[in-house]
């Protein structure tokens, strides 16, 4: 059994020590809103937080995060000032790639409260959105970091 938290709960999942995190999220716990996209690491859909940094579950095997605190988009209960944003700017197109553009972008804010583009374009590289959303993606990061300014001071 590998013990950590999931969405401030602890959970514990019976699995193959090197059972990528993605699956254990997916097939054992339910929680279906992170996204499979190529299985190496590369495009962003998988992204989870795991205690605070935008993590590709696709590649961390599960016994790496024994302990530790992850956070999946159901973790954010829809409403995050990220999660508004993003539908105040009409980000989302298919929709597949944003539970972990999403969760990139808190991640993000968690860092630095106060992005400037080349932060943002920084830390979403590694996010790929298939229809393009980019500049929309941009634009709501800087609007939650607005928000979340106004509403506590900078924290997320």
């Amino acid at each position: 059994m590998i013990e950590f938290f999931l969405n401030d709960q602890a959970v514990a999942v019976d699995v193959e020590p090197d059972t990528p995190l993605l699956w254990a999220l997916r097939e054992n716990l339910q929680k279906t809103g992170t996204k499979f996209g190529c299985g190496q690491g590369l495009c962003g859909a998988c992204t989870v937080l795991v205690n605070g940094n935008a993590t590709r579950s696709c590649v961390l095997p599960v016994s790496s995060i024994a302990g530790q605190r992850i956070t999946t988009i159901e973790g954010l209960q829809g409403e995050h000032a990220v999660q508004r944003a993003w539908l105040s700017e009409n980000v989302s197109q298919c929709g597949y790639c944003q539970p972990g553009q999403i969760m990139s972008a808190v991640g993000l804010l968690q860092q630095n409260g106060n992005p400037g583009d080349e932060d943002i374009l920084n830390a979403m590289a590694g996010n790929i959105c298939r229809c393009g959303t980019y500049p929309r993606i941009v634009k709501a990061i800087k609007v939650a970091a607005k928000t979340l300014q106004q509403t506590n001071g900078g924290g997320v």
